[in-house]
């Protein structure tokens, strides 16, 4: 499996306060993000997943609605996260 406890503890240290921080907004986002790139590369190979699309979309929507949240609470910490993965150009 693509993502193992080891990778999420990395995600949520990295991202996160510590990599126990599974519920604050920057760890959710950058876990999130890890599983839409997975996905994407899934769905370049396999263009006729649609559960797959769909399950890509849903997650799309979750990350847009944290970031939503994490601007409207705290506009520094929502411009650190975009900066630090790259969302936007």
């Amino acid at each position: 499996m693509y993502l193992t406890p080891e990778v999420k503890k990395e995600i949520f240290k990295e991202y996160g306060k510590s990599e126990f921080d599974t519920g604050s907004p920057e760890s959710q986002v950058a876990l999130f993000t890890h599983r839409i790139k997975h996905l994407t590369e899934h769905l370049k190979q396999n263009k006729k997943d649609l559960a797959t699309e769909r399950a890509l979309v849903g997650l799309v929507g979750k990350r847009r609605k944290l970031l939503d949240y994490l601007k409207k609470e705290d506009i520094e910490r929502y411009r650190e996260i975009i900066k630090k993965l790259g969302l936007r150009k």
